[in-house]
């Protein structure tokens, strides 16, 4: 039998009850179709600083590193506001992506057609709306150097963060929009600031090449991240793909996810570059959401976005897509009967709980 290896990084807040969820789906999936799961677990964000003090310890970092696929649910919270700067819950996360080479970040923005009445957009402008994000995730300026606060006297201050690409990295971001674009609707929009940014300049040039060489029967068209911004919002469903940088990629995609009509909906993969043996890529799944501290620990979280996370991890880790296929159809199923969390609740909708809304995904799941 096959074996593949989970690493669950719960994390804090409502982290925790929303891989409950998927816990439960994984011994389904063991115990029914014998999928060989193995699962260990570790502590990251403000739980591993309370026990560690650290965000992530040195041995989780190892068992991340060598497993198949992190299952990870979310960081942070007020209660860890004072700890150091380079010990936030966050840091964690970072740590994550850049320790294990994760540079690709694709978040899909759904719109449900049972949710699109819950969007502050008009139901025609998002019913059916299926894009995906690809986000750069380990360079610009997030990780640019130098990144610093510079003391100049007199009461003077100076903040400095670094957007740099090298060609290399733009060149695999791309890469991955332009596979993905082939197996939905074809077509690339590639975001940045080429008008005021040289690092914009280079990237659309790096993008436009590489399109040429390898994927000339992908449609591609550029434009400024702003103005996509404004058009995410005007008509999304003109988009099927968009591929962005670091800081571009995070306040697109947030803005994509909203149009859906709740975070809590949402997935996300963030992977490596395929090992030259193997062919497999390190890889890290988690809902966009962040931990919700003002519900933690009262049953009302959605846990779909950590369960749409894990049918993510099912396609493009393990290439289990007809059970990817099934559990987002199991979703989509539940929704269509009326089930509700408090997040997305409207008028004629039935109120569950998070271990309600799991325990209905299974049931559909398993019914196929």
């Amino acid at each position: 039998m096959t074996t593949r290896s989970l690493f669950l990084l719960p994390g804090d807040g409502i982290g925790p009850e929303a891989m409950a969820e998927v816990r439960k789906l994984i011994a389904h999936i063991n115990e029914k179709e014998d999928a060989g799961f193995v699962t260990d677990e570790g502590l990251v964000g403000g739980s591993a600083y309370d026990a560690h003090g650290q965000a992530i310890s040195e041995e989780d970092m190892a068992k991340a590193m060598a497993a198949d696929a992190v299952l990870f649910g979310a960081v942070g919270g007020p209660k860890w506001d004072g700890v150091p700067y380079e010990v936030r819950p966050e840091a964690g996360l970072l740590r994550l992506r850049k320790d294990m080479a994760l540079f690709a970040n694709l978040r899909p923005a759904i719109c449900y057609p049972a949710l699109a009445a819950s969007s502050s957009l008009k139901p025609e402008v998002v019913e059916g709306l299926d894009i995906l994000i690809v986000r750069e995730l380990t360079g610009g300026v997030y990780f640019g150097e130098p990144k610093e606060i510079v003391d100049l006297g007199n009461g003077q201050k100076r903040g400095i963060d670094t957007q740099v690409y090298d060609t290399f990295e733009i060149e695999r971001i791309a890469g991955v929009a332009f596979e993905l674009a082939r197996t939905r609707g074809n077509k690339v929009c590639s975001m940045e600031k080429h008008n005021v940014m040289k690092s914009g300049v280079l990237w659309k040039e790096v993008v436009a090449a590489t399109h040429a060489a390898k994927y000339s029967d992908v449609e591609l068209t550029h434009m400024l991240a702003d103005a996509g911004g404004m058009q995410l919002v005007r008509w999304p469903k003109q988009f099927d793909v968009i591929v962005t940088d670091n800081l571009f990629g995070d306040m697109l995609s947030d803005v994509a996810a909203m149009l859906t009509g709740s975070l809590g909906m949402l997935p996300s993969a963030s992977l490596g570059a395929p090992d030259p043996v193997t062919g497999k890529r390190k890889a890290l799944y988690e809902p966009v959401h962040g931990s919700a501290p003002d519900i933690a620990g009262q049953g009302i979280a959605n846990p779909i976005a950590m369960i749409a996370s894990f049918a993510m991890c099912l396609r493009y880790s393990f290439g289990m897509i007809a059970e990817a296929d099934r559990l987002e159809k199991a979703i989509s199923t539940v929704l269509d009967k009326g089930l509700r969390t408090g997040d997305i609740m409207s008028d004629g909708c039935t109120r569950v709980t998070t271990s309600e809304m799991g325990d209905a995904v299974l049931e559909a799941y398993a019914a196929g």
